[in-house]
């Protein structure tokens, strides 16, 4: 049975990683050539990815791993998210209804978030890691609406948070844009291409990753599955697909997860008055609805914005741009004409109820995908579930916390879904964009 198609196997980006380009070049890696064999196979370098090798590694030491990423560590998508790294579980998740689920979702989140600190200051690895803390803001109606539910949410679960005012925002932040918001410490900022840069050079023995190894065929071999790049061949007892939304034309259901591409600008450095103007120090902003603004800035004084989506494609990178300005200029004014260093667009996998597609798929392979803009924590938490599943050291039952995926229509009725669902939200949230 083969389980190849012809739906994309990986992402082709049209510019590269804005955090890529601010580091140095990376190490060479070499892509997979030969027949090989291998105990496990994981398809994506990303967090996830590096979650389920450290702990299966961590568990079954004398298992040789084999890790396949289509780009380069830190030039793909986990390495174009906006950095930041949440230690409890996201707003659009809060429910004062639910809040023994909420405390588990929190108690894992904080769980993977202490391990990646552990690793970041155990290995040294250079990625500006900071806890910050991160700020939600609202402007209009229904992200006020948003924020206020998020605000009973952290109430009732006895987490730590400041309300703000206008004015309070403004002295955070050096905007007036908004009419209230709330601040919570539990968030680190992160570079996050140095970050996953890191993790897969501290990757342990035992542990081979092959870069700009895409895999294009994915079939039984018998006993184990045979797995193919343009290359190279893998024949392993167990697969795990870790590459989001591209896992779908390896076997992962087509029919519960589609593909979203995001958009992020950097400024260049802003000089030392602008900088103190947008508020100092590294700080962070999410939005409270889901068609917002992300804001952050950055350790060399540059100013992050994230807004925009498209569906199962990139769009044209100059349109894109002008948008982004447009929402910066009008939360910034005095940064009119200053442009943008950097413009790149990433992918993230989607459901349509937020639940993670996770799970032993068919014998021997398995998939963690749907992070839903969860990112760098949320990856890293249900990587490491995923292989203490596999050898029989259950954490947490996955499904119950996080629920399962709902199934979504086929194409065309899909791309036309969300194109309708993109346009009510666009209204309802217009104030936020």
């Amino acid at each position: 049975m083969s389980l190849s198609s012809t739906r994309p196997h990986f992402p082709a980006h049209r510019r590269p990683c804005g955090w890529q380009a601010l580091l140095s070049p990376a190490a060479d890696r070499p892509a997979l050539h030969g027949d090989q064999t291998a105990d496990v196979v994981i398809v994506g370098a990303g967090y996830t990815g590096v979650a389920v090798a450290q702990t299966y590694h961590a568990l079954a030491p004398q298992s040789r791993i084999v890790m396949l990423d289509a780009e380069t560590a830190g030039e793909g998508s986990p390495g174009r998210n906006s950095g930041f790294m949440l230690e409890i579980a996201l707003a659009g998740d809060a429910s004062t209804g639910e809040l023994e689920r909420m405390s588990a979702l929190n108690a894992l989140s904080r769980r993977a978030m202490a391990s990646l600190k552990s690793q970041v200051d155990a290995n040294g690895i250079d990625c500006q890691l900071q806890r910050t803390g991160t700020y939600r803001a609202a402007r209009g109606a229904e992200g006020r609406a948003s924020l206020s539910r998020y605000r009973e949410f952290l109430a009732a679960a006895g987490l730590e948070f400041q309300a703000l005012d206008r004015r309070g925002l403004a002295s955070a932040l050096g905007t007036d844009y908004y009419a209230e918001g709330l601040y919570s410490p539990d968030c680190y900022l992160v570079q996050p291409a140095a970050l996953i840069r890191g993790l897969v050079s501290t990757l342990p023995q035992g542990v081979e990753l092959y870069e700009r190894s895409p895999v294009v065929g994915l079939s039984r071999d018998g006993d184990a599955w045979r797995v193919v790049t343009p290359e190279g061949t893998v024949r392993a007892r167990r697969v795990v697909l870790a590459n989001n939304a591209f896992s779908r034309s390896l076997g992962a259901d087509r029919s519960r997860l589609t593909a979203i591409y995001t958009y992020a600008a950097l400024t260049p450095p802003l000089t030392p008055e602008i900088s103190a103007a947008v508020g100092g120090a590294p700080w962070g902003l999410l939005p409270t609805h889901r068609l917002g603004c992300t804001l952050r800035t950055t350790a060399d004084s540059r100013l992050m914005i994230r807004a925009q989506y498209s569906y199962e494609r990139e769009r044209n990178n100059d349109e894109v741009a002008a948008d982004l300005a447009a929402s910066l200029v009008a939360r910034y004014p005095s940064l009119d004409g200053i442009g943008f260093d950097k413009v790149w667009g990433g992918t993230t996998g989607l459901t349509h109820n937020g639940a993670p597609l996770w799970g032993e798929i068919e014998d021997g392979l398995f998939v963690s995908a749907g992070c839903n803009g969860g990112g760098i924590v949320k990856g890293t938490a249900l990587g490491d579930a995923l292989a203490r599943q596999m050898l029989g050291h259950p954490l947490a039952d996955i499904p119950a916390l996080f629920g399962k995926p709902s199934w979504m229509p086929p194409e065309p009725i899909r791309r036309l879904g969300f194109e309708a669902i993109r346009r009510v939200e666009q209204r309802k949230g217009r104030d936020e964009a």
